[in-house]
């Protein structure tokens, strides 16, 4: 997932203040994961996942508040395999994000963490396209690897 606490816009709410004003997460709560993330360097949404604070789904919303990024029901979508080529499985597992679309130069990609500039950059030379992201939950894009990776193979 993404720690927005790093934004560089005045206006966008924090990730963590939207948690809050959404009742699903309390102040000391968030204290505490940012806490740790000083002291881990991670990501504020795995953080609040991996205390069991927030759900994924949680993180997702607030992350499309906050920024706009559309969401998609990635395991409900049906891939051309041609897509899935585009990027390496290996690639597609390490930043876990999947291709789903290319509209001329332009490479739909659903990704876990759609701010993560290095992996898009990574992602450009890859693909030689440019990246348009979307996002969805980490189980979702890891199983929709496990599905169309999978059918790459055959």
């Amino acid at each position: 997932m993404v720690t927005a606490n790093n934004s560089t816009s005045a206006e966008r709410p924090r990730l963590g203040e939207i948690l809050i004003q959404r009742k699903l997460l309390s102040t000391e709560q968030l204290d505490k994961a940012l806490k740790i993330q000083k002291e881990k360097d991670e990501l504020l949404g795995q953080i609040l996942l991996g205390l069991k604070f927030v759900e994924e789904r949680d993180i997702v919303v607030a992350l499309i508040l906050q920024c706009g990024i559309p969401y998609i029901s990635i395991t409900k979508y049906t891939i051309d395999p041609k897509i899935v080529q585009l990027v390496p499985e290996a690639l597609a597992k390490k930043f876990h994000l999947i291709p789903i679309d290319r509209i001329a130069e332009i490479l739909n990609v659903v990704m876990v963490d759609p701010f993560d500039e290095k992996t898009r950059k990574e992602l450009e030379r890859a693909t030689k396209c440019k990246i348009m992201p979307f996002i969805a939950t980490l189980t979702e894009i890891d199983t929709a690897i496990a599905k169309w990776y999978k059918k790459d193979r055959k």
